[in-house]
């Protein structure tokens, strides 16, 4: 349990801070993606002085498995505005943090309650041995991101991915869940599929002039919320540029994405 392995003296000292998906953004991509956008989590203040002690205990969902919570940090308040707060992140459980996954069935529509009312009750699921940097590559069967996630192992040079990723050329889905339309890419060179997706995280739409029309937004707000990522089918690297490009082509055809999809050609 939580309480074994760290005694709090004085929980009533701390509000809980349960992060989950906003409708924009995942928290644990947040975080692994840039620490001083996760610090705004802890400072978005609604009407309510919800953080009405010292100190807030911020835990995020990893949505990659079922009740599990990544802790994010000790915030210490340092001022209360009218619409924000001011916080700044305290060294309690600095060697814990973004390594620490607890386990906790919570559903409560509530993000910011009493910390002794659950300290208690959270297992300790593991520590993991570096800070989430985003979740480990799941073979290339199994390929199946959205935009932030992608975008958080791509910032991170995350190397299982990187590794992978690079070594092989292919053929790739981008599908946008507002709509349902799907773009089919292909992938070959010498770079492999990474490069080719590293520069969607840069860009939102990669030079295609269908999503470029979908990516007006400079903070690829769009992107973020809209696209998943996967891939169709991999080739080794020796594989031929026309072999990959008549895969290309097959894959439009079935799955008609020139006639109901985003590809022009």
């Amino acid at each position: 349990m939580l309480k074994d392995i760290w005694k709090l003296e004085n929980p009533t000292d701390f509000k809980l801070h349960f992060a989950r998906y906003n409708g924009k953004n995942q928290p644990l991509d947040v975080w692994a993606r840039d620490r001083d956008e996760w610090q705004q989590w802890q400072e978005y203040r609604p009407g309510r002085d919800d953080f009405n002690r010292q100190y807030v205990f911020s835990v995020m969902q990893f949505y990659h498995e079922p009740d599990i919570w990544l802790f994010g940090g000790v915030w210490q308040i340092m001022t209360r505005h009218a619409d924000r707060y001011n916080v700044a992140l305290t060294d309690h459980g600095a060697p814990f943090l973004g390594r620490l996954k607890l386990r906790l069935a919570y559903g409560d529509r509530s993000t910011r309650v009493r910390l002794e009312s659950h300290y208690d009750t959270f297992e300790v699921q593991e520590i993991i041995r570096e800070p989430y940097s985003g979740r480990g590559f799941p073979g290339f069967e199994n390929i199946d991101v959205s935009f932030e996630e992608l975008e958080t192992l791509v910032r991170n040079s995350r190397p299982d991915w990187m590794a992978a990723l690079s070594s092989v050329k292919g053929v790739y889905m981008i599908s946008d869940v507002q709509t349902g339309k799907r773009y089919i890419g292909s992938a070959y060179g010498t770079q492999g599929i990474w490069s080719r997706w590293t520069n969607y995280v840069s860009t939102g739409h990669g030079g295609n002039v269908e999503l470029r029309k979908l990516v007006s937004d400079p903070t690829l707000a769009y992107c973020r919320q809209a696209f998943r990522f996967t891939l169709l089918e991999y080739r080794p690297a020796a594989t031929t540029d026309e072999v990959v490009i008549g895969r290309e082509a097959f894959w439009k055809n079935i799955l008609l994405s020139r006639e109901h999809g985003l590809n022009r050609n």
